[in-house]
């Protein structure tokens, strides 16, 4: 019989665009006693849990919870519950992410408008504006923070537009929220889904999503109640139900109202871990959290110049929390990085598509964002570029990182 060795993961400092290293007390926090789905302790916990992610979201909407799966299982739960068979669906497309919304949105049977922008940029607004005048969306979906290019899409102008035209505007903020303003009623966002493995520094399990009024309006007309479940007759339908019965939200949201209507067995130790990782987030507070944020990519942005590395994209809209890196010519992008991780325990990403093998990937994100794993990577990647044979001026790097971050001390 095959033996099998004590599970001993090694210790990394993770600097991707996500996964990213997990604060230790939420590991802590999913160690505690498994309780019962629908013992009031534990449904105690999801009350809880939906207040702090109202905060999170910034929004005075009712619904605020966590779809239980990866951050894809909050996108696809959002569309497949919001885009009825026959709608009219606008996307916006600057990166990978984008071409996951036109997939998800064909699924559903739209009628799919895709704009698409040169990658490494961002849309002006007045661009999604004319064509939602144009095409009269039902729905606009759209990325907030792009990791496969490291840019952050401008949501203020769309999401009134989406208001002023009748059109429901879903955003995926996977990788912003916890780590870039996002501003959930003020922008006007019908619906917006989050990550746990990215800003939240909490393990890829949970995806939490908010949606207002109009958005329950639609998934209401939608709703249709599992046949283990219902009670009475089933009411004709104003819309298409929804195809998927895991992704229902309107079935989720009872599920996390007063009503508890049995949907899934909740990931009990997963909600400590969000909870505990709220926690950790609003203890912070939004604007010294999201302040960090932009002082820890302030010293590696001007870590990686110093070292004679360009960036890739538009500076104007760069994401705080994913910084892409040319691959210098001649460089073997592939052996840098596998030299990180052997030699050094350190990770970063290479990318996607259009960009593999052309960029390096930087995540500064939630609790790997602070200031030893930023000078680690630094003197980490100067060695690993010398080694590969690109010249690169030696102790500059940390050097200019070390003046970013004397400056904020002073």
């Amino acid at each position: 019989m095959k033996r099998y060795e004590d599970l001993s993961p090694s210790l990394r400092c993770i600097m991707t665009p996500g996964p990213v290293e997990v604060d230790p007390r939420v590991l802590r926090a999913m160690s505690f006693p498994v309780l019962g789905q629908f013992d009031p302790e534990f449904t105690g916990i999801m009350n809880e849990t939906m207040e702090m992610l109202r905060e999170l979201f910034v929004t005075d909407n009712q619904w605020a919870f966590p779809v239980d799966g990866t951050s894809r299982s909050g996108i696809e739960a959002a569309m497949v519950s919001l885009i009825a068979s026959g709608d009219r669906v606008l996307i916006p497309i600057f990166g990978r992410f984008g071409h996951l919304l036109h997939e998800i949105a064909e699924r559903c049977g739209a009628e799919v408008l895709t704009l698409e922008k040169e990658w490494g940029c961002v849309f002006d607004p007045e661009e999604v504006i004319a064509a939602m005048k144009s095409f009269k969306p039902d729905i606009v979906a759209i990325v907030h923070g792009e990791t496969s290019t490291g840019r952050v899409q401008p949501l203020v102008d769309i999401g009134r537009a989406c208001r002023e035209q009748d059109a429901l505007l879903i955003v995926d903020a996977v990788a912003t929220i916890g780590g870039v303003p996002v501003e959930t009623d003020a922008w006007m966002l019908d619906a917006v889904i989050g990550g746990t493995q990215k800003c939240l520094s909490i393990p890829s399990g949970m995806a939490p999503v908010t949606y207002n009024a109009r958005a329950e309006a639609k998934l209401l007309k939608r709703k249709r109640v599992e046949r283990g479940l219902r009670t009475g007759e089933v009411r004709a339908e104003a819309l298409d139900f929804v195809r998927s019965n895991y992704f229902d939200l309107g079935m989720l949201q009872d599920y996390w109202s007063p009503q508890r209507l049995n949907h899934h067995t909740e990931m009990t130790s997963m909600l400590y871990a969000l909870r505990e990782g709220l926690r950790l987030v609003l203890e912070e507070g939004l604007e010294a959290r999201h302040a960090r944020h932009a002082l820890h990519e302030e010293a590696l942005v001007a870590g990686l110049t110093a070292m004679g590395l360009k960036l890739y994209g538009d500076p104007q809209s760069k994401l705080t929390v994913v910084t892409c890196v040319l691959i210098p010519e001649g460089v073997d992008g592939e052996g840098v990085r596998t030299m990180l991780l052997e030699r050094f325990g350190i990770e970063i990403a290479s990318s996607f598509g259009l960009l593999k093998g052309r960029i390096w990937r930087i995540g500064t994100m939630g609790f790997s964002c602070r200031e030893n794993n930023v000078l680690r990577l630094l003197g980490a990647l100067e060695g690993a570029l010398l080694r590969h044979g690109h010249a690169v001026p030696a102790g500059l790097g940390i050097q200019a990182a070390l003046d970013v971050y004397d400056a904020k001390v002073r």
